[in-house]
């Protein structure tokens, strides 16, 4: 592949800075900064603030907030928002400003009817009852059997498969609209997640026989604050009638925030830091596809780290990788262009070439610096970003020429080898490798796929054993708690072991005992929640604890998919999967929220989902919730290929049509000819 050379006599020069967008502290004279604040002032007394002008209210130009902004907790912004010149975004944001007043309005109609109950029955010397109480009903201040039930101990190799399912959620209505919020509105509150920008600035300089002529500069602003969830999210509400008394001690319990680790990864750039800048020579065209990755696929590939540890992915990881690693710039010029053409349908040669052009880049670079043995840490975050990237871009049927992941994923291998970082994880008190988290997130969902043992599965068991210290930051990075993830690639190990020829007592004797760790795994678990507080602001926390309920649930029907004569429509399987959708209810859905996080999940369950399963008009419910991201990704192979799996089982792919045998979803892929990670 060859490249024009450039024209000697006219060559354009770029360099591009990148940074997250931080208050500058320039020094000013006492004149500049009572100009600047009268023109501000005198902007102010012209236009109003922008949020009132939206609701077409007057504004009384209020400082630091208007009055009825600051009546209503919205986002006063008299600086023109990005909103602002986007209709479909203003037309978003006017709907959020109805539901928060709204909220408000329910919420003050709420608290007046619960001051005037308890004045009717309060008796002298009866205690207050907690200001708490006056909050809208969420998951946390509603307790039922739900909250209690749990899958029941294993009695024998055949209990295994009796698991007690919890009560029914067909009665419970929609998420309740009110119940979600606006980010930015608890930005205040809760400083450490709130939005901000990263700002991209190109310059270009033309210089016509080495004298420079026109100069010019230009600067792209990328926001990471996205929209809250629809009103028409899925998630289940609860009744207006509870015992507030009876459960504020449990109610304040659950909602207690864990203190979150803000530096827990080590992420080979250095410690973290609030501002990063890039310099790139790029040319025009690949700084669009620079351009798209930062705004449209870089905040789709960490969702539940960003819950966690808002931007760290970004200046702690990928921003500086970007600078530093040629060959990681390349892979992400790629994965952008791939992003590019089956997000907006772009056809042709031009986007074809891109995503070619980049992707030979990154494995010409790749070959040579093994070859060289150099650089170990630079390469494997670029083999990584090629195996892992991919999982949120390219459609099913990509028909352009690459490398198999799992030959990447050997690459990797070699290089966590040669990095010595399986022995870091064993060693690691507080911090975690990244590259290592990634990679065994990788290789023990991986191993599923194929089939085969983990290739690290001694250090995860080994972790699983140790008393202390078990953690290696898979639950921060992608939401399961770290020793489901351990069982789960024990369960791999099993499996490998069968294909090898273990005789069925022997099988039947490790799922019961597997089946028994996994248990151990529900103790002191009181079952999924809604993932939100009062004010619509999301918990990490428990997102993580419903995710790791659907993750264990998985595991159950993938450890008892090993025992011999299994078949999906057993009453045990059925239930299983029942219990899964149910659980997978409490997930945020829609085009924010965490589907394409639980790829494997949905293929597990899934691919053992009967003709009459809910879980079917479930997941086609959560298809429509994503729109087009559910055509593309890991979340759209996982989708295509289970369909097919539904039609072998039953019996529509069948000669004549009559009722098909049990097919896997491993033998469907193989027929058509896929080989997708499915993570």
């Amino acid at each position: 592949m060859s490249t024009q050379p450039p024209n000697p006599q006219l060559m354009g020069r770029t360099n591009v800075n990148m940074a997250v967008a931080q208050p500058k502290q320039k020094p000013a004279s006492k004149a500049t900064a009572a100009s600047k604040a009268k023109m501000q002032m005198h902007r102010r007394s012209r236009t109003g603030c922008y949020t009132c002008r939206l609701r077409r209210k007057k504004c009384d130009e209020g400082s630091p907030s208007c009055t009825a902004c600051k009546h209503l907790g919205l986002r006063c912004e008299y600086k023109r928002p990005m909103w602002w010149s986007n209709n479909d975004q203003r037309r978003l944001q006017k709907d959020q400003i109805k539901m928060i007043i709204k909220r408000k309005k329910l919420s003050e109609k709420t608290s007046s009817t619960t001051t005037t109950n308890q004045s009717q029955v309060m008796t002298p010397g009866a205690e207050t009852p907690p200001g708490l109480s006056h909050s809208l009903p969420t998951s946390a201040t509603f307790s039922d059997s739900l909250d209690r039930t749990r899958s029941a101990s294993i009695d024998s190799q055949l209990s295994l498969f009796d698991f007690n399912a919890p009560p029914g959620i067909a009665d419970y209505t929609e998420y309740n609209a009110q119940m979600h919020s606006s980010h930015s509105q608890y930005a205040s509150m809760y400083p450490e997640f709130s939005p901000y920008e990263i700002d991209v600035k190109t310059e270009r300089q033309m210089f016509v026989n080495d004298i420079p002529t026109r100069r010019e500069s230009t600067i792209s602003t990328f926001s990471t604050y996205h929209p809250p969830p629809p009103p028409e999210a899925m998630l289940p509400s609860f009744p207006a009638d509870n015992g507030w008394d009876e459960t504020y001690d449990e109610r304040r319990e659950s909602m207690a925030e864990e203190n979150l680790n803000m530096n827990l990864f080590d992420f080979a750039h250095g410690p973290p830091s609030s501002i990063r800048q890039v310099a790139i020579e790029l040319d025009e065209g690949d700084q669009r596809l620079l351009d798209h990755f930062i705004s449209d696929v870089l905040p789709t590939v960490f969702p539940i780290l960003e819950t966690n540890q808002h931007g760290s992915a970004r200046t702690d990881y990928v921003l500086p990788a970007l600078q530093s690693n040629k060959c990681y710039l390349h892979c992400c010029l790629s994965i952008s262009a791939q992003h590019l053409k089956s997000t907006m349908n772009i056809q042709g040669e031009q986007i074809d070439n891109d995503i070619m052009r980049h992707r030979y880049a990154t494995i010409s670079e790749l070959c040579e610096a093994l070859n060289q043995d150099t650089d170990h840490q630079e390469i494997l975050e670029a083999t990584l970003g090629m195996i892992f990237f991919q999982c949120s871009v390219g459609r099913y049927d990509d028909s352009l020429p690459d490398i198999p992941w799992h030959q990447h994923f050997q690459a990797a291998i070699s290089l966590v080898q040669k990095l010595d970082l399986s022995r870091l994880v064993l060693e690691a008190q507080d911090h975690k490798q990244f590259n290592m988290t990634l990679t065994s997130w990788i290789d023990i969902l991986g191993s599923t796929i194929q089939g085969r043992a983990p290739t690290f599965a001694h250090t995860y068991r080994e972790k699983h054993l140790s008393s202390t210290n078990s953690s290696i930051g898979l639950r921060e990075l992608m939401g399961c708690e770290d020793r489901v993830m351990y069982l789960i690639s024990e369960i791999a190990c099993l499996e490998a072991l069968k294909k090898d020829g273990m005789d069925d007592i022997q099988l039947c004797q490790h799922v019961h005992a597997l089946g028994d760790q996994i248990g151990l795994t529900e103790i002191g678990e009181s079952g999924p929640k809604i993932p939100f507080n009062a004010q619509g602001v999301l918990s990490p926390k428990q997102l993580s604890k419903n995710m790791t309920s659907a993750f264990r649930l998985a595991a159950r029907i993938y450890l008892c998919s090993l025992v011999p004569g299994f078949t999906p429509s057993q009453a045990s399987c059925v239930g299983l999967v029942e219990k899964l959708t149910q659980v997978l209810e409490f997930i945020p859905s829609g085009q924010v929220g965490f589907d394409r996080s639980l790829v494997w999940v949905y293929l597990i369950g899934g691919s053992v989902s009967t003709a009459g399963s809910t879980f079917r008009a479930f997941f086609d419910e959560r298809l429509m919730q994503l729109g087009e991201l559910a055509n593309f990704g890991s979340f759209g192979r996982v989708a295509c290929l289970l369909k097919e799996v539904w039609g072998h089982v039953d019996g529509r792919f069948s000669p004549g049509g009559g009722e098909a045998h049990y097919v896997s979803w491993r033998d469907v892929m193989q027929m058509k000819g896929w080989d997708f990670l499915l993570i």
